[in-house]
């Protein structure tokens, strides 16, 4: 088996949908497993509705989610068989923000419909081009722990699913699912975080012992910089599962940082194919050589926020200190990007959007003063040398640096 991702650039329109088609054709003989995203900027859309408490504005974008949908199923000529599905999204959005207040439960539920739209609506779309295509609700399969927003996977109870599930029929070639989201034990819909579905099409492979997995992106391949933010990127063909964990890690925006280790595991290469140019070779990454060819990789993270927490009786930084300040992130499900401290003073960046800093500061203003800096850049540089460093902070006011035998990270004003 061959497990296919396709992320929401690949699925934004008509024409994407359409391509997706041909690139499946081109594996007939294949069995597939495809895992797929909302369709463009659907989860941002669904965001909005979770955070506006106007319902005229709530209506407003609910119609948004519909139509948009619509408009794609009238250009492949499945609006019969699609408007019902969508119109039953819409009905179960509102009635569920009726009926539940807590924050993460909604959140998982809402935003978990631009998936299954998106999959449904291309599964049928494929039927009427003559696939015998057969739908999977992913959260059938994927099980995982109780709490919501960005949760663990339940790998024992997602193996036993996986045993008795379509997708381990050998009679069905073709199954459609859902990236992103999964289930907990009392069947409330989970998501395994923002860009979860590269990692979903992972756990899928691993559970199904699949032969590998191709994520199709709108990039030859996986880069040693992001095209839009650096000039003259180079793309890697080769490059192990230990360095693309790292890269991940860092922010590498080609793959969900916990895609890497479940295939790791199993030793099953990761292929990052354009969905452009589907026939180019693409970068894969398996065991052997770190990076092929061996060049720095730029990851660049702006709109960060520089946190540093200093005890008011200017006691050191311990143990003890350092679990209250951590406790705090953690009920804000705060992701770190990068921790560093000094007997008396503990610093943390981490991505300033969706971030209350005003919430952090009450929980641990008695005990800390805090100080901070805003709309900073965070520069990781892997394999860098003295020449690169001196080249991109000339000029430049920087907070923080950080350095290991092969990276650098860099806290800078923009």
């Amino acid at each position: 088996m061959l497990v296919f991702k396709f992320g929401g650039a690949s699925v934004k329109d008509s024409k994407s949908v359409t391509n997706v088609a041909k690139i499946l054709r081109e594996y007939s003989s294949e069995k597939l497993l495809v895992v797929i995203s909302a369709m463009g900027k659907t989860t941002n859309l669904l965001e909005s509705i979770l955070a506006t408490e106007s319902e005229e504005k709530r209506s407003s974008l609910l119609l948004q989610f519909k139509n948009f949908h619509l408009d794609i199923a009238k250009s492949l000529s499945i609006t019969d068989d699609f408007k019902n599905f969508i119109e039953e999204r819409v009905q179960h959005i509102t009635g569920f923000l009726e009926a539940n207040k807590e924050e993460f439960f909604r959140y998982d539920e809402i935003v978990s419909q631009g998936e299954l739209a998106s999959t449904y609506l291309i599964h049928l779309f494929l039927i009427n081009e003559g696939f015998e295509s057969h739908w999977l609700d992913a959260r059938e399969i994927i099980k995982t722990q109780e709490d919501h927003k960005t949760t663990q996977v339940n790998w024992e109870e997602s193996s036993i699913q996986i045993k008795s599930s379509k997708a381990s029929s050998k009679n069905q070639k073709l199954i459609i699912t859902q990236g992103f989201i999964g289930s907990n034990k009392k069947n409330e819909t989970t998501t395994l975080g923002r860009e979860g579905s590269d990692f979903s099409a992972a756990i899928f492979a691993h559970l199904l012992d699949a032969e590998s997995v191709t994520v199709w992106k709108d990039v030859p391949g996986m880069l040693n910089a992001d095209p839009r933010k650096f000039q003259n990127t180079i793309k890697l063909n080769q490059i192990s599962y230990r360095e693309a964990i790292e890269l991940a890690y860092y922010g590498a925006s080609v793959i969900h940082p916990k895609t890497v280790k479940p295939l790791q595991n199993k030793k099953i290469p990761l292929y990052i194919k354009s969905f452009i140019d589907p026939r180019e070779e693409g970068t894969v990454i398996t065991d052997g050589v770190d990076m092929i060819p061996l060049v720095p990789s730029f990851i660049s993270k702006r709109e960060q926020i520089l946190v540093s927490f200093t005890p008011r009786d200017f006691s050191f930084i311990g143990e003890k200190e350092l679990s209250e300040i951590f406790k705090v992130l953690s009920d804000h499900k705060i992701a770190v990007n990068l921790m560093q401290n000094s007997a008396i003073s503990f610093s943390i960046v981490f991505n300033q959007a969706r971030q209350d800093l005003e919430s952090i500061r009450q929980s641990l203003d008695l005990k800390f003063s805090i100080r901070f800096n805003k709309g900073l850049e965070l520069l990781t540089i892997r394999h860098y040398n003295e020449h690169i460093i001196k080249e991109l902070t000339n000029g430049r006011n920087l907070l923080l640096e950080q350095r290991s035998r092969n990276t650098v990270r860099l806290i800078m004003d923009t």
